[in-house]
């Protein structure tokens, strides 16, 4: 009997052990931590909401047309239009053409010095690089840089096989180019070391400069059409894709950025 009445709040002692105002989530570190991330996630979200609209903004507003800078015919802009993690290689094709461009101008200036060097081919390789400044500078632009632009812009396969095949014989012709069989319009090797034979130095050294501009964005664009094609084949474009596309967007996609 004295035991029945010995701790008659026994039970109560015990029930106020288990403390009814403790934590009763003891995961609430992890439960922060996950709140913490969502809001990081949702201000990422409105970040990258803002930017795009920005981008959006300012392509309505200058995106017409913005290149080439002296008559702007169209919208470049490798910042705004290519993915971050394909910007170097496609501003290094930029590059590319533009060592390009500056080639076909030394170009017709030796064959100029070529002309006046006396060269009894002189007349029509001044012609032919005339002629080349401006069939080249605008086929190179039109047919192989801005369909891989638009390649990388918009991954789609039509784009990369027009590069290939374009800039394939771009690739061919470059060589041509460094050869310089005279009256072909190229102050490449063959022209070059005739003018240092016959020491005309002008003319030598222009005929120089032009041919190592020949080899530098013929050997560049080279290395680039390989990591080109390997990318083409990682990402699995095809032929089919390609005539897909073609059927699907026709030619109206090749001008426009959607």
């Amino acid at each position: 009997m004295s035991n029945a009445f010995e701790n008659p709040f026994a039970s109560s002692h015990s029930l106020a052990d288990e403390d009814p105002f403790s934590d009763p989530t003891p995961n609430q570190p992890h439960v922060d931590a996950r709140l913490e991330q969502i809001r990081q996630r949702e201000q990422d979200l409105e970040r990258r909401e803002q930017e795009l609209n920005a981008k959006a903004q300012h392509i309505r507003q200058h995106g017409r047309k913005n290149w080439p800078f002296f008559f702007p015919l169209i919208y470049h802009d490798i910042a705004d239009e290519i993915p971050e993690a394909s910007r170097p290689l496609v501003t290094r094709l930029y590059q590319l053409w533009l060592v390009l461009l500056a080639t076909l101008i030394i170009n017709m200036v030796a064959c100029i010095f070529i002309l006046i060097a006396g060269s009894s081919d002189g007349g029509r390789d001044v012609g032919a690089s005339i002629g080349y400044i401006f069939m080249i500078s605008i086929t190179s632009f039109l047919l192989w840089y801005r369909p891989i632009y638009n390649g990388y812009m918009k991954e789609q396969s039509l784009y990369y096989y027009l590069y290939f095949f374009f800039c394939g014989w771009h690739l061919l012709f470059s060589v041509y180019m460094i050869i310089g069989v005279p009256s072909t319009g190229s102050a490449g090797l063959i022209q070059t070391v005739q003018m240092f034979t016959n020491h005309h130095w002008v003319a030598a050294i222009l005929g120089l400069i032009a041919t190592i501009g020949w080899t530098l964005q013929g050997v560049g664009n080279a290395w680039y059409y390989r990591q080109i094609y390997a990318h083409h084949t990682a990402v699995g474009h095809t032929m089919e894709k390609a005539k897909t596309e073609l059927a699907s967007h026709g030619a109206k996609a090749y001008f426009t950025r959607g």
